[in-house]
């Protein structure tokens, strides 16, 4: 890992930008991918709003590290191209496995022979994946947290045949990128922290699918009542609720009926969470 230098992080929204411009705020140098050149510009938008986001919240990135970072990123909607480099690609697109099957099919032809495969998935476990890489022992899921520079976990997580080296490899990146690596030690689905949180989460959706109580409630009585500092629907914003509805329309009849009060109350809205500036709350547009 020590000799690695190129880092390209393929989808630019929420959570892949905020995994690009780390990686490049510690010092790698970064592709971000996306697939055409207006997603790209919007890429760019969020970037530099990241940028500020750290000057505010992260020691010594007032000192011009920010900017540095932001120097160390550049832009391709071009695969080949974009990968030409790449020590690592992180993969952080949409959570629908026909357009990570097909990502990975055609990566595994365009990305030079050392390059780690790594997913950011957060549902598909990467033995469901792993044969359409063309190189199984080279690919794994690396998981990261939203709001990086605060939530700093990256879980790792191999499949029966990753190679154990690959594996340590990816942890040791984890760290040098500033993260704690959390070291799972078989498959499990959720890994970690969404085991934990999905199932919070989706206790929440039913509530208000089920016309117990407005969202505004249940954060209200979650925070009062356990001293946490966000409630599920704050939670909602922040991983943006394109994802929710991906990972609630696969669920039960429960969690379908939730997928379907978010699009027709907030996704045909264009209210997208943080992101887009309004979700369940409203937020500044530079929010990330």
């Amino acid at each position: 890992m020590s000799e690695w230098k190129n880092v390209t992080v393929l989808g630019t929204g929420v959570l892949g930008s905020q995994i690009a411009y780390q990686t490049a705020y510690s010092g790698f140098d970064v592709v971000a991918f996306d697939i055409d050149a207006t997603v790209l510009d919007e890429a760019r938008q969020r970037f530099t709003g990241l940028a500020r986001t750290y000057v505010e919240q992260v020691d010594g990135a007032a000192d011009g590290k920010a900017d540095e970072a932001l120097a160390r990123v550049s832009y391709s909607s071009d695969l080949a191209e974009a990968v030409k480099d790449a020590d690592l690609v992180i993969e952080a697109i949409p959570e629908n496995f026909d357009i990570k099957k097909d990502t990975y099919t055609r990566l595994g032809e365009v990305a030079p022979p050392k390059t780690i495969f790594a997913t950011n998935s957060s549902t598909l476990l990467p033995s469901s994946l792993m044969e359409f890489t063309g190189r199984p022992e080279k690919f794994l899921a690396l998981h990261f947290a939203n709001q990086v520079w605060i939530h700093n976990t990256a879980e790792v997580m191999g499949t029966e045949k990753t190679d154990p080296k690959v594996y340590q490899e990816v942890a040791d990146f984890a760290s040098a990128i500033g993260m704690v690596p959390i070291e799972i030690k078989k498959e499990k689905a959720g890994y970690l922290l969404n085991s934990l949180l999905v199932p919070f989460l989706g206790a929440a959706g039913e509530l208000v699918a089920d016309g117990i109580a407005e969202p505004e409630m249940i954060d209200k009585t979650w925070k009062i009542a356990t001293g946490a500092p966000h409630g599920p629907f704050e939670i909602y914003d922040v991983v943006g609720l394109t994802t929710a509805y991906n990972i609630s329309s696969a669920g039960g009849p429960k969690q379908q009926e939730f997928a379907r009060y978010l699009k027709e109350n907030y996704i045909d809205e264009g209210k997208l969470g943080v992101a887009t500036g309004e979700g369940f709350y409203k937020y500044p547009r530079d929010a990330t």
